[in-house]
């Protein structure tokens, strides 16, 4: 159950975290300091949020063991924007929804990966998968044929190729020459695709101008090449911040390192704002 929200700060902070990597550890456990800080950040009156390239089915969860219920909630890297909604079934209503077409972007991925496996996530929430799709959540979900994924709206594609490893994947995707799709690659071999332009910054960015908050009280953590943009946004005029376990491009991107996740570098990061 969340905790009740605090009184405002005089100059709250919008602050935007990560998931994956930076709030929970691979095995999906969340250190009890990391848990604490971010509450403590709330209390303190800064707007705490998500931003992560799950889906709301599975960024949800993570709200409530935090016990947070920010104004807005960004998943689906950006292309999903969710709003407190008391009237909604999970407390949470969809405020900005970006789509595509996939069909071509998918059919120029299988002509370099034709192993591969793919998952289309749908404006409301609901995926399409293709055989062999096992390491992933896939409930309100179910298996198609490759064909089946053609010709719908979509808010995210997620494609995986279990054949390759990650430097060799790296070198397909950049062979593949995508264009006007926005994508980012997993610490595996795992391509992660948005509608053209759009990204966890877009959102952010839409999300700070609704809550009327200046572009110097905005923070950003992650440890994910779906969040250089993100960095590159917050560190404009605020912070940024790449956990101490990011790949290298990604903790450039960013102004500040954190202490890697197993030694719970979040923690520190929160407690540094005022």
């Amino acid at each position: 159950m969340p905790a009740p929200r605090p009184a405002e700060a005089a100059e709250p902070w919008l602050v935007a975290l990560d998931v994956d990597g930076t709030i929970l550890h691979e095995d999906e456990s969340i250190d009890e300091r990391v848990a604490d800080a971010i509450l403590a950040a709330r209390e303190r009156g800064h707007e705490v949020t998500l931003a992560t390239g799950r889906s709301w089915a599975t960024t949800l969860p993570v709200l409530e063991r935090l016990g947070l219920s920010p104004e807005y909630v960004v998943c689906a890297n950006g292309a999903i924007t969710m709003r407190r909604d008391d009237g909604a079934s999970g407390g949470y209503s969809r405020a900005h929804v970006e789509t595509f077409d996939p069909t071509a972007v998918l059919e120029r991925i299988r002509s370099f990966l034709p192993s591969g496996r793919f998952m289309v996530e749908l404006p409301d929430g609901y995926r399409l998968f293709t055989q062999g799709m096992t390491d992933w959540n896939l409930e309100n979900a179910h298996e198609v044929r490759f064909d089946e994924l053609l010709d719908q709206l979509a808010t995210r594609v997620v494609v995986v190729s279990p054949d390759h490893e990650l430097e060799e994947f790296l070198r397909i995707v950049e062979e593949m020459g995508l264009h006007q799709v926005s994508y980012a690659i997993g610490w595996t071999a795992w391509l992660d695709i948005a509608p053209d332009g759009v990204s966890k910054a877009t959102a952010l960015e839409r999300v700070r101008g609704w809550l009327d908050l200046p572009s110097d009280r905005v923070i950003a953590v992650g440890d994910g090449r779906n969040d250089i943009e993100m960095f590159s946004w917050a560190g404009a005029a605020g912070r940024s911040v790449a956990m101490g376990q990011a790949p290298a491009e990604v903790r450039a991107a960013a102004a500040e390192t954190a202490e890697d996740v197993d030694h719970a570098g979040l923690a520190a990061v929160l407690d540094s704002l005022p």
